[in-house]
């Protein structure tokens, strides 16, 4: 067992830092208050300890398998996809007409926070649903919605996405699934895709897949790629459950983690009778996926930072037990006692290093989720558009620069327990392969790096980039009130500046057809642009607790988070400038290694 998050961290984050009480002024969420948050945020946190982390260990031990053709799971964890259902969180985010809460995004993802901390794998399942039922909703017509997405909202089917095949991975340009019209308006699906969580289960009735596929005749390349909803069984015009539509499970993947949720190769029409239907226009399939790869990729993000954070509580609390040494004060005397290793120097090191990671992580995560909720509904001028673009900014850096730094997290957990902590008895063994997941999951670390540093930044003329600017540069300027946090302040302007100034010399060199020299470096753009990002969330956290005279904080609770901001900018963000030279020359050294070289 683990702890799950700290949850005086939490709400300092939600109602604090970000302050999303102010949601009350929106006449979406007109209806909600601290309180209604609160309670909603606690039942979460019940349900995911009651009915989530107690099988998280069992689910891992007893992976999924084949019995007589048909997916066996342990019971649990159909009990905790039932709990969460009932309690409505499924469809928390719908209207009330649709008989949902209108719950804030932020919240939902607070919620789904504690979910994917208590058992990552046991939750995948939920989340896809979600995310395919919003996709259904946001595309799909009418009658798509009553058959497919009204009952997934409802529990009775489940949903996933179905992007990558064995011969492409991530170059979906590439995908060779067949979509050949028939005379009574469907489609023919022909085709392969592999890595497809929650792709056969017995949770549900039913297991309604999207599938990127081409039509005959289309363009080539990402151009010619349409989405299809693609049922495991039809579904008759009345919503009963029709004959087998010909989708087979040809093999489970065996995971280094993740293991209880499936994870799959799938067949489509193998014998020549898979039934697809179009979604949308045709060939506009990948930018209709991108709704829900994207919400995907914060999910990611989301997972990363909570078995990150995990690992974080559960070697603190083991540092604070565990004897071993002699304390340097005492001249290591072997008569002394020997003392907690929390007292050790790089064991604080350790520990400051993966707390400023998760926490920073998670404020940054929080804010994209708000940005969210803002563009759909803020009601001030102007400030939907900026906050989509935001978002589209961000999203990369949410998914990417949390995966790589809170997996770094829990390989400090494993550091501090020592050989403790490489058994599978100690719990961050776990944490630690569940989380190697999330840098390759839902587009590598690389993939977002390319997609920040040739798309986001540039986009509309960089003007998102310039705009989170211009929100950093607000938070440097009231830091600067404070006297204690004034060098922090001038720290973040001058590495933002050192990101506006490298950013401007790549778009232009990319502008100039220089792509491959500008973008060799990509992820190492992404390294800085989360370093300052992340450093920006641990300023407005240190601003906010200076500033908010309304919830006072206790002495730990205040110099903890004050010194972890300390640590993330005096040990973390100094490397900035050295990335920066680097992408400032356009260093070319790896582009300029040859194959037959290594």
């Amino acid at each position: 067992m683990h702890a799950i998050i700290d949850r005086k961290d939490l709400d300092f984050l939600l109602f604090d830092v970000l302050k999303i009480e102010e949601f009350s002024s929106y006449e979406r969420y007109s209806d909600h208050d601290r309180e209604v948050y609160t309670a909603t945020i606690q039942t979460a946190y019940d349900i995911a300890a009651d009915k989530f982390l107690t099988h998280y260990v069992k689910a891992d031990q007893n992976e999924p398998h084949l019995i007589d053709g048909k997916v066996k799971l342990i019971p649990e964890i159909g009990e905790a996809h039932e709990e969460y259902i009932g309690a409505g969180f499924l469809s928390a985010g719908r209207d009330y007409d649709d008989d949902g809460t209108q719950l804030p995004f932020v919240i939902q993802t607070a919620c789904n926070a504690l979910f994917t901390g208590a058992n990552v794998s046991s939750f995948g399942y939920l989340g896809l649903s979600q995310g395919n039922a919003s996709l259904i909703d946001a595309y799909g017509d009418d009658e798509q919605k009553r058959l497919y997405m009204e009952p997934i909202y409802d529990g009775l089917y489940s949903g996933t996405m179905c992007l990558s095949e064995p011969q492409a991975g991530s170059s979906l340009a590439d995908i060779k699934t067949k979509a050949i019209p028939t005379e009574e308006g469907h489609y023919k699906i022909d085709g392969a895709k592999m890595w497809i969580s929650a792709g056969d289960h017995e949770l549900t009735e039913n297991i309604i897949h999207l599938v990127l596929a081409r039509i005959d005749g289309a363009p080539e390349g990402s151009k010619g790629i349409s989405l299809f909803i693609v049922p495991k069984y039809r579904v008759q015009e009345n919503g009963e459950i029709g004959d087998f539509n010909d989708v087979t499970l040809a093999g489970l993947n065996h995971k280094m983690g993740h293991r209880g949720i499936t994870n799959c190769f799938l067949k489509f029409g193998e014998q020549g009778d898979c039934h697809g239907y179009l979604v949308g226009e045709a060939n506009s399939g990948l930018r209709y996926m991108f709704h829900m790869m994207n919400h995907a990729r914060i999910a990611v993000g989301c997972s990363a930072i909570m078995l990150g954070y995990a690992g974080y509580l559960y070697s603190l609390e083991y540092a604070k037990e565990r004897l071993q040494g002699r304390a340097l004060s005492k001249g290591k005397d072997p008569s002394s006692p020997p003392v907690p290793i929390i007292k050790h120097a790089d064991v604080k090191r350790m520990l400051l290093q993966q707390r400023s990671y998760v926490q920073g992580a998670l404020a940054l995560l929080l804010w994209a989720a708000k940005l969210e909720d803002q563009a759909k509904y803020s009601p001030m001028p102007g400030e939907q558009k900026k906050s989509a673009k935001l978002l589209a900014l961000v999203t990369p850096v949410v998914k990417s620069w949390s995966s790589e730094y809170c997996l770094k997290a829990n390989e400090l957990a494993l550091q501090i327990l020592g050989g403790y902590g490489y058994t599978r008895e100690y719990i961050c063994e776990q944490l630690y392969r569940d989380n190697r997941l999330n840098p390759i999951h839902e587009g590598t670390t690389g993939i977002q790096g390319l997609t920040l540093l040739g798309n986001q930044v540039p986009a509309d003329g960089g003007k998102a980039f310039f705009e989170l600017l211009e929100e950093i540069q607000s938070t440097i300027h009231t830091a600067e009130q404070h006297e204690n946090l004034k060098l922090y302040a001038q720290l973040l302007a001058e590495y933002s500046g050192l990101l506006k100034e490298v950013s401007i010399k790549l778009i232009g060199a990319m502008s100039n057809g220089d792509l491959e020299k500008a973008l060799c470096n990509s992820s190492l753009y992404l390294d800085s642009f989360g370093l300052v990002t992340v450093g920006w969330m641990w300023l407005k956290q240190a601003v906010t607790l200076h500033e908010q005279k309304s919830a006072p904080y206790d002495e730990d609770f205040f110099n903890g988070k004050l010194h972890t901001c300390a640590y993330f900018f005096n040990y973390e963000m100094v490397r900035i400038p050295t990335q920066c030279e680097i992408l400032s020359k356009m260093d070319h050294t790896i582009i300029d290694m040859q194959e037959n070289w290594f």
